[in-house]
């Protein structure tokens, strides 16, 4: 058995299982694998070359955006796109945990509201059927367990499958995602009059979170506050 497969056993016998695990495979770095000397998530030398993102440095709410505001918690430089590849193409879901106690960092005092709900960027149903999981979804599950904030998976869902975003100018990136989120009305009442933590991988453009933050207004959020586990520089 692996780290990985950890998380998915009850409690007690994953500190087991964890136990076991830190004795016969001393823990690793989550980005470049060396095994640490001390417990810690990164080794010193792929700590040293993050960049986190300081308070203030990602406000991007005044420029033509629908959402309130916006943070991230680290530039998308090598150990940020070493992280994000490792959930999204790897499998690597033991890995957001960690990457959601940076964004919950990050997020300062939007998560700070008892009415607030985290919901991520959906998939289409036929891209999650191949990918399996949604890595959004796997941050903002993470990142509501820590705030101990609700969690709303299905309320903001995507109606129409898009081509990628990768290789697609900013006019390109909004006229491929317009109109293809929405709230269902059935579902609006998760998210109506309330705050909501929008949250996705990367920010690149902002085009997805843009259309994302204007399906949740019209479904009745009061606020959409976008949040991401990196941002492009």
């Amino acid at each position: 058995m692996d780290r990985a497969a950890a998380p998915n056993l009850p409690r007690l016998a994953r500190k087991g299982v964890t136990a076991v695990l830190d004795a016969m495979l001393p823990p690793t770095c989550l980005a470049c694998e060396r095994a640490l000397s001390a417990q810690g998530a990164l080794c010193a030398g792929c700590w040293g070359s993050v960049h986190f993102c300081e308070a203030g440095e990602e406000d991007v709410s005044a420029t033509d955006f629908a959402f309130d505001t916006f943070n991230a918690a680290l530039v998308y430089d090598d150990v940020a796109q070493t992280l994000v590849r490792g959930l999204k193409f790897f499998d690597r879901t033991d890995l957001a945990p960690h990457m959601a106690a940076w964004m919950e960092r990050a997020a300062g005092d939007v998560l700070a509201d008892p009415r607030a709900v985290v919901v991520p960027v959906p998939l289409h149903r036929g891209r999650l059927f191949r990918r399996r999981f949604n890595q959004s979804a796997e941050l903002a599950r993470a990142l509501a367990k820590r705030a101990g904030r609700g969690f709303e998976a299905e309320t903001l869902l995507r109606i129409r499958a898009t081509p990628p975003q990768v290789g697609l100018g900013a006019g390109q990136r909004r006229a491929n995602v317009r109109g293809a989120f929405a709230v269902p009305d059935a579902r609006s009442i998760a998210i109506a009059g309330r705050p909501v933590v929008l949250v996705d991988d990367v920010f690149t453009t902002g085009a997805t979170l843009d259309a994302c933050a204007r399906a949740l207004q019209r479904g009745g959020a009061v606020a959409v506050h976008a949040l991401t586990f990196a941002r492009v520089a």
